[in-house]
């Protein structure tokens, strides 16, 4: 399956299946007509960006900095913490407490899991 395939399956699961939290969802377009992105909207007035490459890079990237200064994004760019490679890692609720990342490789189910831990997070109050 192609990214622009790819991300319209996310935008439909998002939209279908998590319509408690997600309050828009589109795929945004470079100027050129290349996908650059997936971005939901969410309740609670924060956001999320999906990017994927033809290459099996990706970034699946909630900021929440506007409402509590935290971030949660789970991508496979090398990150060198230490003398140590995380690779494919966690950023947790900033930018510098970063841990591997036990995400699926199947795009879809990563996704899933993903939109699963925003529920449970704004479910469980933990946003304002």
């Amino acid at each position: 399956m192609g990214v622009e395939a790819l991300l319209s399956a996310m935008r439909e699961i998002a939209l279908d299946g998590y319509p408690d939290i997600v309050t828009d969802a589109t795929v945004n377009r470079k100027p050129s007509g290349t996908i650059e992105k997936l971005r939901l909207l969410l309740i609670d007035g924060t956001f999320l960006d999906v990017w994927l490459s033809l290459s099996g890079r990706y970034s699946y990237h909630w900021e929440r900095r506007v409402v509590n200064g935290t971030i949660y994004r789970y991508d496979n760019a090398p990150h060198k913490r230490g003398k140590k490679r995380v690779f494919p890692h966690l950023h947790d609720g900033s930018e510098e407490n970063v841990t591997e990342s036990s995400l699926a490789g199947d795009p879809l189910q990563a996704f899933k899991s993903i939109l699963a831990m925003a529920r449970t997070k704004i479910r469980a109050g933990k946003l304002p």
